[in-house]
This record gives C-alpha cells, structure tokens and sequence, in this order.
C-alpha cells in the first residue's frame, strides 16, 4: 500500500480525497494544522498535526511515513479576508507551498498534486475557460494559487520536480454515506449558505445581482461534486507516479447552474422554498465562470459523474444531519 501525504488532509476537499484514496489502496497520512481542518473528518489514515511553514515538522512527517506524492490543499481560501490581509495568504500559500516542496525533495519524493482553482483566472474572455486561459487574479487569493502555480513550472523546468495542478471552480456536495462533509467557520460558500436558509438558521440567502446577461438573471457559477474532484486528483497522482510528465487540468462542468437554479434545487430536496433576498451586485463578481474539461477527459480519464442534484441532496442530508444532531 503506497502512503500519501496530504497536506490539509482535514479540510473540506482534502478529507473526501483522503476517502478516496483508501478505496484506491493508497494510505493516505494527513498533515494539518487543524486551523481549518477538523480532525474529526480524518478516518482513513494516520495524522500529523503540524503547519506547513515548519521545516522540522514537515521532515520529521516525511521520514516517519515515507510517501510516495504529495496532495496539496493546505490554503487560506476566503477571497473577501485576503483583500484584507494579503501578507498572510502570500505567508501561507505561497511560503507554505514551497516549505512543502523543498521538504518532498530532501525526502526524494518527485511528485505533487496541487490543489489550485478557477480563481487564478480572473475576469472569463471565453466560456468554458480552458488551461491556455489568460490569468490574471482579481484578488490576493487567486494570485497566491497562480504563484504556486508558477513556481512549480520552474521546479519542473529547472530541478525536475513533477505536478499536476488541479484547477477547480465550486467543489461542492459531501459523501453520499455522510461521514463527512463541507464545514466552515464562517460560512461563506453558496450551497451551505442556502441550506441554512432552508434549515432556519439564517434568515435568507441573498442573490447578488439579478440583472446579469444570463438565462435568468443570475450570475452563472460551475459546481462540481467533490467527490468528483477527489477521482480526478487520484488520477493525476497515478499519472505522475507512472511517470507522467507534469500538466495543469481545469475541472468543471462545461455547462454552469444559475445562481436561481441553485436556490431551486436546495429548495426542491428541503421539501419547500427557502427565504430569498435579492442585493445589488458585488464589486468584482463575473457573470459567468465555468470550467473546460476536454484536458482532463483526454489525459486523465475524467468527467464528473454526479448532476446537481445529488450534489445537493448529499449536502442536504449532510447539513440537516449536522443541525439535528444532539449537541456534544
């Protein structure tokens, strides 16, 4: 059984990787600082509580469980706190990603999969927006990602250090068993922040803009099951350990949800409408942002398998389980 150690390996995508991961036959080993992260999302393997900036703690992790890759997550990921506070996203993403690279080469470990997304694009020229997709962030976030981006081709064409970036858009749903699902603080994501709607535990969700260009008004977003995201990681893992040459792959749909239909369907598995509020548009908000797939079809195999609405009905039963569930 090949080990893995995945960087943020309690957060929300890194958790349902590490499940995925077992059911492939790797040992997935989780390094988090639990800032983030919950470490009771990590069932499938072994923990190393640690942050990625440090350099003794990411070397002892290596020599104790001698991993064949790396899986990339650990990130500050809340686009409105970067703007406020850069230094830290730039500290963490980028200072931490290369601590975690410079730690896999003196492990002699030649191999990443990095979790990176649609946000190191900016503003869509084209729709879908494939890999050869100008980039240029809007925010602090988004560049922190590209950055990493850049300074991982500059380990492949310099010192032949091999990865696979993972561009996605809006992970999105939970495991269908509901061990584990999406769980931030605060919540800042549409499909939990709608939910709540539904669940009473916020007064309504707010729609920004209904005046877009789009088949109903609302701003067009790509949302893919994170479940999917987890196969396509696997996949790109397996194509770098069989030697595979290093590649960016952007996952989406192809095709987009309204921001109404969203609201719709979470309605739909409630059982009845949820409150609805609608505000102006926020500054910097695109209309449309979908994610190409052909690449990651032709290299890797993958497509998502799961529509939006298993998607919303595993994060349904997820959140509703969560809000009944008696306190601790």
């Amino acid at each position: 059984m090949k080990t893995v150690l995945v960087t943020g390996g309690a957060g929300y995508v890194g958790s349902h990787c590490c499940m995925a991961l077992a059911e492939a036959g790797f040992r997935p080993v989780v390094y988090d600082d639990l800032s983030n992260g919950h470490r009771e999302h990590v069932r499938w393997g072994p923990i190393e509580v640690g942050d990625i900036r440090d350099r003794a703690r990411l070397d002892a992790a290596f020599a104790a469980h001698a991993p064949v890759a790396v899986l990339h997550f650990a990130a500050r990921i809340e686009v409105e706190e970067s703007v406020k506070n850069p230094g830290a996203f730039f500290d963490n993403n980028v200072g931490g990603a290369v601590q975690v690279i410079e730690a896999a080469r003196r492990a002699g470990v030649n191999a990443m999969v990095f979790s990176s997304t649609g946000a190191t694009f900016g503003e869509p020229l084209a729709v879908p927006m494939g890999e050869t997709h100008p980039q240029s962030p809007v925010n602090p976030y988004g560049r922190s990602k590209l950055m990493v981006e850049q300074a991982l081709a500059d380990y492949d064409r310099y010192v032949g250090f091999r990865s696979a970036v993972m561009r996605y858009f809006n992970a999105a749903g939970a495991d269908p068993e509901g061990r584990i699902g999406e769980w931030h603080t605060p919540e800042t994501h549409a499909i939990p922040l709608a939910i709540q709607a539904a669940l009473g535990q916020r007064p309504h969700f707010t729609i920004f803009g209904d005046d877009y260009e789009t088949r109903d008004g609302t701003a067009v977003r790509d949302y893919v099951h994170v479940l999917d995201l987890a196969h396509a990681h696997i996949a790109a893992l397996k194509r770098l350990l069989a030697g595979g040459s290093s590649e960016s792959f952007n996952l989406g749909t192809g095709t987009g949800t309204t921001v109404r239909e969203l609201v719709d369907g979470v309605g739909r598995v409630a059982g009845q409408p949820l409150p609805v509020r609608i505000a102006p548009r926020r500054p910097g908000d695109a209309p449309v942002l979908v994610g190409d797939n052909a690449k990651a079809r032709r290299l890797l195999g993958w497509a998502p398998s799961r529509d939006l609405n298993t998607i919303l009905s595993s994060a349904w039963r997820w959140h509703s389980a969560r809000a009944n569930a008696p306190p601790p």
